[in-house]
């Protein structure tokens, strides 16, 4: 991001004009997670779990928090994959609206039921489904290739 840009929306859209070049390359590979690994290995974070959420929005939906921050917060999850490409779901209007209404509730969802099942063989499988998404391209990448 650029300096200064503190004060503005934690919330990210498609073209944000805060994120720098070398920004958009680190978030459309996901290399900006790779620092996380340093939690990782501090025990303060694990590779599968729910990911960690702004206290503000924290404050909004205590009791679903109350049940999914029992477990240290993960690099990945089923909502990472599913809303991978979050930036690209915001309609014009008001984005923390839009994420509080719709978005957040979606996730968390998924992560109260992935909580309730998860086992070691579905945390692989999370993690093996993250491996392959990293690899795949995004959906504008495909079509800016395809014309």
């Amino acid at each position: 991001m650029v300096p200064n840009s503190g004060g503005m929306s934690p919330l990210t859209v498609p073209e944000d004009s805060r994120i720098t070049r070398v920004g958009r390359f680190l978030r459309k590979y996901k290399l900006d997670e790779l620092p996380q690994l340093v939690n990782v290995v501090r025990g303060e974070m694990q590779l599968v779990g729910v990911r960690p959420e702004l206290e503000r929005y924290v404050e909004i939906f205590p009791n679903e928090y109350e049940v999914l921050l029992q477990d240290r917060p993960g690099i990945t999850d089923l909502a990472t994959l599913a809303f991978r490409h979050e930036e690209q779901m915001f309609q014009a209007g008001p984005l923390e609206k839009q994420y509080v209404s719709q978005i957040l509730p979606r996730k968390l969802r998924l992560s109260l039921k992935y909580s309730q099942a998860r086992t070691f063989f579905s945390d692989l499988g999370i993690l093996f489904r993250t491996v392959l998404a990293l690899s795949l391209r995004r959906p504008t990448d495909r079509r800016k290739s395809s014309l």
